[in-house]
């Protein structure tokens, strides 16, 4: 029998690495070692939804995040009458701005359990396209799958926010908006707040899958460092 020398172990230590990093890549592969890659996209969406959403329900969350800060909903910038005249005070706008980007905060701590109970019941029939997709490819799929829930989660608890609000800035806002009812108002929110959410999440995706050993998840690790 042929003696193997170190290199040699090495060089076939390679090859078999290389062959199984080449089946996770097959279009009709979608496992490793017992677990799927529907297993791990779920982590990376659990793990990216966590981060994003300790981050949004912090104290200023919206707000301190580049992806995240939203502007005035169209609700408030459309507006005109007494309104439009207060929004051409660049301080009343911005202070406006920061009070609906810090009552949205309310909005993700009714989001959070909505998204992450999404994530444990998903359908992900494409895994493969999605581990081999971009950087936003899972918080895209999801996005997709719930639709307007996040929204209509969110309502109600903008709407309590909006109600007990003692800020003087906003509370002027609101009544300046004649004949809208709060629940209008708390939609509009909702509306911006979903899509801040979802670019927080998608912010959060993109760097686990860049660098997943910083995740110290096996599985994360052995699906996207492969790829």
């Amino acid at each position: 029998m042929k003696q193997l020398t170190g290199t040699s172990i090495a060089r076939r230590s390679f090859l078999v690495g290389s062959v199984g990093a080449s089946a996770l890549l097959l279009p009709g592969c979608a496992s490793l070692g017992g677990f799927s890659m529907v297993d791990a996209l779920k982590r990376l969406l659990t793990l990216s939804s966590e981060r994003a959403f300790a981050k949004l329900t912090a104290p200023g969350g919206f707000w301190d995040s580049e992806v995240a800060r939203f502007e005035l909903p169209t609700l408030f910038s459309s507006s005109g009458g007494v309104l439009r005249g207060l929004l051409t005070s660049t301080a009343f706008k911005s202070q406006l701005q920061k009070q609906l980007n810090i009552v949205a905060e309310k909005g993700a701590e009714r989001a959070a359990p909505v998204v992450l109970e999404a994530v444990r019941s998903i359908s992900i029939p494409d895994a493969v396209g999605i581990v081999r997709g971009g950087p936003t490819a899972a918080t895209t799929h999801l996005r997709s799958a719930m639709g307007p829930a996040l929204i209509n989660a969110m309502i109600p608890g903008l709407t309590d926010a909006l109600r007990v609000s003692s800020d003087p800035i906003l509370g002027q806002a609101i009544k300046a908006l004649a004949g809208v009812e709060l629940g209008s108002v708390a939609q509009a929110v909702a509306n911006r707040a979903d899509n801040a959410i979802w670019y927080q999440i998608g912010s959060e995706e993109g760097p686990i899958r860049a660098n997943p050993e910083s995740t110290r998840d096996p599985l994360l690790i052995g699906v996207f460092k492969v790829l």
